[in-house]
């Protein structure tokens, strides 16, 4: 599989969230600041990324009736190690993600990936694999975030970005009071509320599966206009 294509899968058309669907439940739940989002996200793409090489190299040594078993004790592997770093050098994150770290142990993304396509594939292309699907994974994060804090709050980089010293500055401790676009009160504060992670959401996927039904009947109608071209050439 060319490099190309499985990054157009990663972040469009086989996105782990929007198209295939799964590990969204940590999704609506973390992307109240785009603090979490990001450290969340990148958590995701780095577990995935060391597991899809582990699983991957491992793959020829595997037996088929333990292979799940086998694949979640390397990913809870990484997830400890991970989840260890970020106590130690990002406690805030830690602290605000709270038990979805260790749950990423049981993220449907990261065995999906195992299960479907790295046992299958050589090291290289798992690699590249969990990057892409990572960064598509993230990528859905941070535009969760960004919605449900400028619609929620009117206010960007909640936890990560602070000004209030008058320069622009970056935090690594959850305090960074985010950049305040518009009044707060003017926001529509159910967005930053449980409810707001599935309207968000259920907008995203909807917008995704609008475009996917554009570019399939757009597909369809140069297949069509092809055949009809050949029809008549043979005419």
């Amino acid at each position: 599989m060319k490099i190309g294509q499985q990054f157009r899968e990663g972040i469009i058309t086989n996105n782990p969230i929007l198209v295939q669907r799964i590990g969204m439940c940590a999704t609506m739940a973390i992307t109240t600041t785009l603090f979490n989002g990001l450290g969340m996200g990148i958590s995701v793409l780095i577990i995935l990324t060391c597991c899809n090489v582990v699983v991957s190299a491992m793959r020829k040594a595997i037996p088929n009736d333990i292979r799940l078993a086998i694949f979640v004790v390397v990913i809870a592997g990484f997830v400890t190690i991970v989840d260890l770093l970020i106590q130690a050098f990002v406690p805030a994150l830690s602290a605000s993600l709270g038990v979805f770290i260790p749950l990423i142990v049981v993220n449907c993304i990261i065995i999906g990936r195992a299960e479907a396509f790295c046992q299958y594939e050589p090291v290289g292309a798992s690699f590249f694999d969990g990057i892409f699907q990572g960064m598509g994974y993230t990528l859905v994060l941070f535009t969760m975030c960004v919605v449900r804090e400028f619609l929620g709050k009117g206010a960007f980089g909640g936890g990560l970005l602070d000004i209030s010293t008058g320069a622009l500055k970056l935090t690594f401790d959850g305090t960074g009071g985010g950049i305040q676009l518009f009044p707060a009160e003017y926001g529509a504060s159910l967005l930053t509320r449980p409810f707001g992670g599935f309207l968000t959401l259920g907008c995203l996927l909807a917008f995704m599966q609008h475009m996917m039904n554009k570019s399939d009947e757009k597909k369809a109608r140069k297949a069509l206009a092809a055949r009809v071209e050949v029809k008549e050439g043979a005419e």
